[in-house]
């Protein structure tokens, strides 16, 4: 049976030997051994559980508790309850598909629109209130994308806001990508991108934030960080089989 110090865990992952001692006292890797004096003495399931917490968390996508499952499964593969983190590992990796088909539809749903294939409102213009009901979203949703510039709405001389056609086709573009996870960032890029250049590629734009970006998001790369996370949570699905495999029956070696 190998052992290890805290010194050499954290040296051979790359790790400060403060790391080790967090994920201990947050109960992602098993409470180790102590000697006599105190030192911890690990194994070689601390090391690959370790691996492991480092693999998970390496996923930014946050959205819908991706991260919070991510967080269950590894404490589940510390109690050594590997078929569970295993089946928690596969529902995981089956919700960031399905926000991989979310984004995709939503583009597809902003492709539709833009196009002008979509019903009308069948009215010339709606107010604040009528428009958050059409839409169904809320009013304090709607005043949001108007502050963050998504949407500049025009009013009445009284100085009410109207919508009109335009304004509720690209409220519902809003509102799809929106509800996709896209940032109010990304799509504001977009809409910017699509003023200037009718023809400009939907998907290449939406996923692409400028390079002189001062903050750049999760969601401002959306499709690029799921295709990442989809990666991610295969390469912990084959992980944990691999642990489950030499640790299943005797599981302090």
């Amino acid at each position: 049976m190998n052992t290890y110090k805290t010194s050499d865990i954290a040296k051979s992952i790359g790790i400060h030997p403060n790391t080790v001692r967090l994920y201990e006292e947050l109960e992602l890797i098993p409470k180790p051994v102590r000697k006599g004096n105190g030192y911890r003495v690990f194994t070689d399931l601390h090391m690959e559980q370790i691996k492991l917490v480092r693999i998970a968390l390496k996923v930014e996508v946050l959205q819908n508790g991706l991260r919070k499952q991510a967080i269950t499964i590894i404490k589940n593969s510390a109690l050594g309850n590997f078929d569970k983190a295993i089946c928690l590992t596969e529902f995981y990796l089956q919700q960031i598909r399905n926000e991989q088909k979310n984004a995709e539809e939503a583009i597809g749903i902003t492709e539709k629109l833009l196009s002008g294939d979509s019903q009308e409102t069948g009215a010339a213009f709606l107010t604040r209130k009528e428009a958050a009901d059409y839409l169904q979203i809320s009013i304090d949703a709607l005043r949001n994308w108007e502050m963050n510039g998504l949407l500049a709405v025009k009013r009445k001389q009284n100085g009410y806001r109207v919508y009109g056609e335009e304004d509720i086709r690209r409220l519902k573009i809003i509102r799809s990508l929106r509800c996709a996870n896209y940032s109010l960032s990304a799509i504001l890029r977009m809409l910017n991108t699509l003023s200037r250049n009718p023809e400009a590629d939907i998907r290449h734009v939406i996923n692409t934030p400028k390079q002189n970006d001062d903050i750049i998001s999760v969601c401002d790369k959306l499709i690029t960080s799921l295709d990442w996370a989809e990666q991610n949570a295969e390469i912990m699905l084959s992980h944990l089989g691999k642990m489950k495999m030499k640790f299943q029956r005797n599981p302090t070696l």
